[in-house]
């Protein structure tokens, strides 16, 4: 569903599963039910909010966003309770322990700050990183680990006892963007690149490449503060897993399913391969799609556009050109502009190619648009200038009812009526703007003065009622019977929320 007016940038389920909050590119967040009924929106901050975390009682939320600050707010009543700032730049990631009250966050200023949520104040900095942070997540399963990714093409995990990194996670070619644990198996942990690839990280195997010397976890030395982090290696890899950048994944509740979202419009659904099945180790996913092309284990359809070069690296530029992208694609299509006459919701326009004897009419966008004149010719002839009937596919097929003006006042026959202009508004100078003519009104619109039993409704389709003033039921659209079905209204998102509130979920904080 069209859910906000801006690209969606993050979205967060409540822990009892009963409330989703969204946020967006200008900075709003939402609070939906899980019908998709919009309880409440707020502006939460004055630039893009990158990511959103729950309590761990649902009670309040917190949010991290590009003016470098997280903001926590209470969720029943919708207001920010504290400001955290701390971060030199950009806020890009944020994340609540699951049992207590700590919050992490990384920025593009290379750091990870801990923070207290009660009284707003940063308790550390974890260093480490050499470039932004793109996730930070604590451990599901005990809380005691937490970790980080960057676009230095590592992750870290970092333990909070120690409170320093223990291992080092390296395998990447490109900048890591997101990380995520297992639900249940706190040593397995996957990441996400911004090539696509995705690796499954054990941390309890190092699975050293060849010609690699062994190093000792933190763990096991004798002074475990001053001893460099263990690195490790990738358990399994998908290297293309994706086409492009792996934005976000997450597992299934018990842990058998990996959803993974990517730059190429794509969501996917990743699982132990069948028993005895081998075949997997030569997929397109695993060795790439050129060569399992060439061993006979994927037909390429030849229609896949490369977007980058091999070798090309995945900076700051690349990063805008991505997000901008992302802008253009959630762009809502223009309305296009009906015809009278035709069926509510079904469009009246036909493609400028094929329009002929239109000379004083514009082209919007590749659709021809009718001057008023050409609006009352096709209304009067039920068909389109110089398009022979037979052309004609639905919903253009769909002629007006016939003397759909008949018996209305004088200044109304001669075809749909010009809109009226506020007071003062120079006639010649509009329709200079809208090439000589003035505009065709919307869809639906009833000039003033026309009379509602005479707008056109469709012959043959059952009868409505409009909601425009002065039309009774039974008057122009013919009688509606008793046993017309209408839908119920809407639940009232205030009633809802306060529903809750009276079940002593989401009281407010003392």
């Amino acid at each position: 569903m069209q859910a906000h007016d801006s690209a969606v940038r993050a979205v967060a389920w409540s822990h009892n599963d009963e409330w989703l909050i969204s946020a967006e590119q200008t900075g709003v967040v939402k609070y939906w039910q899980p019908n998709f009924n919009n309880v409440k929106s707020i502006q939460a901050h004055d630039e893009p909010v990158r990511d959103l975390a729950f309590a761990p009682t649902d009670a309040k939320f917190v949010t991290a966003a590009d003016d470098a600050s997280l903001k926590i707010f209470d969720f029943a009543a919708g207001e920010v309770e504290s400001v955290l700032t701390g971060h030199q730049w950009d806020a890009k990631c944020v994340d609540w322990h699951p049992t207590k009250g700590l919050l992490v966050s990384g920025s593009k200023d290379h750091q990870v700050k801990l923070w207290d949520p009660r009284t707003g104040r940063c308790l550390t900095t974890l260093h480490g990183h050499k470039n932004t942070i793109s996730k930070t997540l604590f451990d599901p399963t005990s809380g005691n680990l937490l970790a980080s990714c960057a676009r230095d093409s590592t992750a870290r995990i970092f333990d909070l006892r120690m409170m320093r990194d223990v291992f080092l996670l390296r395998g990447h070619e490109k900048d890591i963007s997101t990380v995520i644990w297992h639900p249940f198996y706190p040593s397995l942990i996957t990441t996400g690149g911004a090539d696509g690839a995705m690796h499954h990280y054990l941390l309890d195997e190092q699975n050293l490449p060849e010609g690699t010397a062994a190093t000792t976890s933190p763990y096991n030395t004798p002074d475990g503060v001053d001893a460099s982090a263990q690195t490790i290696y990738p358990a399994h890899k998908l290297v293309a897993a994706h086409d492009f950048a792996i934005w976000s994944m997450d597992w299934h509740p018990l842990g058998h399913i990996l959803a993974s979202g990517s730059n190429d419009r794509a969501t996917r659904f990743w699982t132990r391969p069948t028993p005895g099945d081998n075949s997997w180790v030569n997929d397109k996913w695993h060795i790439g799609q050129a060569a399992a092309e060439a061993q006979g284990t994927w037909k390429g359809t030849g229609t896949k556009a490369e977007r980058r070069v091999d070798g090309e690296d995945y900076d700051e530029d690349q990063e805008a050109e991505d997000e901008a992208e992302a802008l253009v694609d959630q762009v809502l299509p223009g309305k296009s502009i009906a015809l009278p006459g035709l069926l509510p919701g079904l469009s009246g326009l036909v493609p400028a190619s094929n329009l002929t004897g239109s000379g004083d009419g514009t082209s919007i966008g590749g659709v021809q648009t009718l001057s008023i004149p050409e609006i009352a010719s096709l209304t009067a002839s039920g068909n389109f200038p110089g398009l022979p009937l037979s052309q004609m596919q639905p919903p253009f097929a769909i002629p007006p009812p016939p003397n759909a003006y008949s018996g209305l006042p004088g200044q109304f026959t001669g075809g749909f009526p010009p809109p009226p202009l506020p007071p003062g508004m120079d006639v010649e100078k509009l329709k200079a703007m809208f090439g000589g003519n003035l505009p065709v009104p919307p869809p639906g619109m009833i000039p003033p003065g026309l009379p509602p039993q005479f707008m056109p409704h469709p012959a043959g389709f059952p009868p409505r009622i409009d909601g425009f003033p002065g039309l009774q039921q039974g008057q122009g659209m013919g009688s509606v019977e008793s046993s017309t079905r209408r839908a119920g209204p809407l639940p009232s998102q205030q009633e809802s929320l306060q529903e809750q509130l009276r079940l002593g979920n989401y009281a407010r904080g003392r």
